[in-house]
């Protein structure tokens, strides 16, 4: 630990010794009402359920079943939480599109189903996750130098119908949010007991079909276990068949005694599949490719796809009482993937074809414990938390040249061990009934060791040591509406293999080698009122910037140059109960992203999406009926810096309806891209050469929405 991480340690050690001191007495009830809301970046789970317990502020929740996000419960405007009664009215195609109930947040796929989704928040193309924190069941998801691509966030394991609340925060003004929360992060969180036992089976178009049966159980006083089992297989509307098969296993033992709670979680999940990657414009306009019809369902390399693993273990303890909140966890993973893609078919390697293969094998060890407490500083009611969070991943990732899945070369095969080890301190106070501020320190030190069994010159160590101040402002209520003030400093790391590079893996050539963090700055300003019965608004206006950053690209093995980057927007979000039976939503958003530095090549950065929206009615047990209807829109965006080329806008709908017959039987009806709009999931532009072209043309590459599809799914209770 360096003496920049002792000092950021031993400063929030006597920051909480001062505000031990200046407690000369037990906090009075009214302080730790009122101030149970100012630590909105500590735990959500615990923290959130203790804040809605004990606030004193006058709350009007527009409706607790779905949403938690009243006056008085968040620290940002951009900040809320989803529960599972809203997560059960809507459809969703892939697990992964979960993350869609974060407004302003869309889940794409442009491989096959069992890679992570695609990513997009804010003007970022996030990729696979670099810039979006995900966690399950207090696991990350997120994988730092991973062989496809940093932070990749693969969340195929995920089971919807366990998924209790998701708890998800925007920007980089929370103490306890690090790497790659920048952007914004998101805890989903299991139930730890269900209300009954069920069985459900799902069929649809394309070879669907999946069976999930779940139950819970007393076993002792107080302590409950959980268990979920899932097996699920797909073709998809692809002319080469995706032949996805997922295995999923989760078991969970947890108890409450008093003001102590805790759980012990074991979760398995293995898939397999076939990719239909994304495929160039000018082939599905010529209608044919090597003598057969083509089309935009069609794939060109049939070897694609992958198989991947990753096994749990997992545990948490929590204790609250007396304004006092302490909470320990722990964890370790095993994780596999070996992903075969061609993106570019035959321009590196005419005779063999370009596919690569690359794999990542690796274990995964973390740590992290905080405790909070509520108190009184120079007469103001205030809140304290002090926590610490270690990762260290053992990976052993590779490139490799392949042809039909065999391997004919190496790009990169290297041993690496990345640790990540962090302090973190947030102290909120009370200066008025009507204004309240967090102040916040995290200080983040990495280390990466990298051992090339390729080439010794790529093999290194480094280390950084970053410190991220946050701050917070909330204002009000006054007629049931707060402002919110926020600033903060994020990042997320770079992979390892380009922080330790010294030469291009393929032609040799020195390169520089790249920091390990890079740092991000964000400021925003928003507003939530309930001032309407029965609405609740929040409009939140953001800027985030971003240092100028090196990226290691998975697909290449090598380091890419990017510049400095500043993003800034508008997201507008909206819940609505006009009857009891009625739920409307609509969430609009707006960026404008640009590269920060003069470049002839222009100022556009590549798939940087400028506006989002959603649209959904539901209607809630409507005698037996439920309903839900959803519209999204994802806008066009800029494919290359001078913006000549861009992507096309997508608008599709989504349909639920379901029919209960008793109080255990249930029928559901999902139907996906209703108006069978033709869409595209992602468009890309870049030069690729197809099998009997003399010379690489530069194209738009598109993987193709799903045309409409239907899924029905009988569930029965016991």
């Amino acid at each position: 630990m360096t003496a920049d991480l002792v000092m950021a340690a031993a400063t929030m050690t006597l920051a909480m010794g001062l505000l031990g001191m200046a407690c000369a007495a037990e906090p009075a009830a009214e302080t730790a009402t009122v101030l149970a809301s100012s630590s909105a970046s500590a735990s959500a789970s615990a923290t959130t359920q203790t804040q809605t317990q004990t606030l004193a502020l006058q709350r009007v929740e527009v409706d607790g079943r779905h949403y938690d996000n009243g006056i008085g419960s968040s620290d940002a405007a951009s900040q809320g939480t989803i529960r599972a009664a809203l997560i059960k009215s809507r459809p969703v195609l892939r697990p992964g599109e979960v993350l869609e109930f974060v407004p302003g947040l869309i889940v794409t796929q442009h491989s096959g189903d069992g890679k992570a989704n695609q990513y997009f928040l804010r003007g970022f193309n996030l990729d696979h996750g670099t810039d979006f924190a995900t966690t399950v069941m207090g696991l990350p998801v997120n994988m730092p130098s991973h062989a496809h691509g940093q932070g990749y966030a693969d969340l195929n394991f995920l089971i919807p119908e366990l998924v209790e609340r998701i708890d998800y925060r925007k920007g980089p003004y929370f103490a306890r949010n690090g790497d790659f929360a920048a952007a914004g992060s998101a805890d989903i969180d299991y139930l730890r007991e269900l209300d009954a036992p069920f069985v459900s089976l799902t069929l649809g178009e394309g070879r669907y079909r999946r069976a999930l049966a779940a139950g819970s159980t007393r076993v002792a006083e107080g302590v409950q276990l959980l268990g979920a089992v899932e097996a699920m297989g797909n073709d998809g509307p692809w002319r080469l068949p995706e032949d996805l098969n997922r295995r999923n296993l989760v078991l969970s033992l947890s108890g409450a005694s008093g003001a102590d709670r805790w759980r012990v979680g074991l979760m398995d999940y293995r898939a397999d599949w076939t990719s239909t990657d994304q495929v160039p414009q000018r082939l599905i306009d010529a209608g044919s490719f090597n003598g057969r019809p083509f089309g935009r369902f069609d794939a060109i390399d049939p070897s694609d796809g992958g198989s991947t693993r990753r096994s749990s273990l997992s545990g948490e303890w929590s204790r609250d009482e007396g304004g006092r909140s302490t909470r320990v966890a722990a964890y370790a993973m095993a994780y596999r993937l070996s992903l075969y893609s061609n993106f570019t078919y035959a321009m590196e390697r005419p005779d063999t074809g370009d596919q690569f293969a690359q794999k990542d094998d690796r274990q995964v060890y973390g740590f992290s414990a905080s405790h909070a407490r509520e108190t009184t500083l120079a007469g103001l009611p205030a809140r304290g938390e002090v926590g610490v969070q270690l990762r260290q991943d053992r990976a052993r990732v590779g490139l490799f040249d392949t042809q039909a899945r065999t391997t004919i070369g190496t790009t990169r095969d290297d041993q690496v061990r990345e640790t990540l080890a962090s302090v973190y301190g947030d102290l909120g106070v009370e200066l008025t009934p009507w204004a309240r501020t967090v102040i916040g320190l995290r200080a983040d030190q990495a280390r990466f060791r990298v051992d090339s069994l390729g080439n010794a010159m790529n093999s290194g160590s480094s280390r950084q040591t970053l410190a991220s101040p946050k701050w917070s402002l909330v204002l009000g209520p006054w007629s049931r509406t707060e402002v919110f003030l926020n600033a903060g400093r994020g990042f997320h790391s770079n992979d390892a293999r380009g922080v330790t590079a010294r030469v291009d893996p393929r032609s040799g050539d020195p390169v520089d080698p790249v920091p390990g963090l890079v740092k991000a700055k964000g400021y925003e300003l928003g507003v939530r009122s309930e001032i309407v019965p029965g609405l609740q608004s929040s409009l939140a206006l953001w800027k985030l910037d971003f240092d100028s950053e090196l990226v290691y690209v998975g697909d290449a093995g090598a380091t890419e140059a990017n510049r400095p980057s500043k993003r800034h927007g508008v997201e507008w979000n909206n819940r609505y109960v006009p009857l009891p039976w009625l739920l409307i939503d609509a969430d609009l958003a707006w960026t404008q992203a640009r590269f920060s530095d003069a470049d002839p090549a222009g100022a556009r950065i590549p798939n940087a999406v400028d506006k989002v929206a959603s649209f959904g009615v539901t209607v809630r047990e409507l005698g037996p009926w439920s309903a839900s209807l959803q519209w999204r829109y994802l806008g066009s965006a800029p494919l290359i810096e001078d913006d000549s080329v861009r992507s096309r806008s997508s608008l599709t709908t989504n349909l639920r309806v379901s029919r209960r017959f008793g109080a255990k039987t249930e029928l559901t009806l999902d139907v996906f891209n209703l108006l069978d709009r033709r869409v595209n999931d992602i468009e890309y532009f870049y030069e690729s050469r197809l099998p009997g072209e003399t010379l690489a043309v530069a194209d738009l590459h598109v993987h193709p929405a799903e045309p409409r599809t239907l899924r029905v799914t009988l569930r029965r209770s016991f």
